[in-house]
């Protein structure tokens, strides 16, 4: 039931299996790229690119199939696969690292297998996104807040953050502009029906109107 349908005695492939893996490659990439969509946020470009990616990365493998230097054309070919400088988030990865596992099974004609690996990691993700995460906070916030050098930033907005939030926590904080101005950042939880606009104009009259930025921790970096 598991074994592969390409043989490995010849290095002839047929080209009803060459279509069979294909084909099984095309719907578990949508099969993967929907998954991903139901249990994150993210952009159009990127589930393309899990849709595609086991296509490509099974192809690689079936062109080297029974080849003594099949290791080393599956590095050479997964060192082409370059993302942006932007580093993606772990759902992301684990995505990435999904559709090319998936991919690589299909390439070497284990087609039950890959059926069976793509049902069971789609399931697992809906389950801990839906059930094991729904009770995640969902006003937990990212605050990034830019004050002037001559301000003190450990107790500037202690006020604020009593008002609005019920914990704070400052993650960072660094200098920018030559010197000139701190970047702050913060994770907060926000209190009960709260006006946000009405936080951040607050924190506005205290920073001289400079940036503030307010983001759920689940939008930054959904790109690759």
């Amino acid at each position: 039931m598991l074994e592969s349908i390409l043989s490995t005695t010849s290095a002839s492939i047929s080209m009803e299996n060459c279509f069979i893996c294909i084909g099984v490659a095309i719907v578990l990439g949508i099969i993967i790229s929907a998954t991903h969509k139901l249990t994150t946020k993210t952009t159009p470009n990127f589930l393309l690119t899990l849709t595609l990616l086991p296509v490509l990365v099974q192809v690689v493998i079936l062109l080297v199939n029974g080849n003594l230097g099949t290791s080393l054309a599956v590095a050479g070919a997964f060192s082409l696969i370059r993302f942006r400088s932007m580093q993606g988030n772990s759902k992301e990865l684990i995505s990435i690292f999904w559709a090319m596992t998936t991919g690589l099974a299909l390439g070497m004609g284990y087609v039950v297998l890959a059926v069976i690996i793509t049902i069971i990691v789609a399931i697992l993700m809906l389950i801990i996104s839906k059930v094991l995460l729904k009770t995640q906070n969902s006003s937990r916030r990212k605050l990034k807040i830019v004050i002037p050098e001559n301000l003190d930033y450990n107790d500037i907005f202690n006020d604020l953050m009593k008002k609005y939030t019920d914990k704070c926590e400052l993650q960072k904080a660094k200098t920018t502009n030559m010197g000139s101005t701190y970047e702050l950042s913060y994770i907060v939880n926000l209190k009960n029906n709260i006006n946000e606009k009405d936080f951040i104009d607050e924190i506005r009259v205290r920073n001289g109107n400079m940036l503030v930025m307010l983001e759920r921790e689940e939008l930054s970096e959904v790109e690759l």
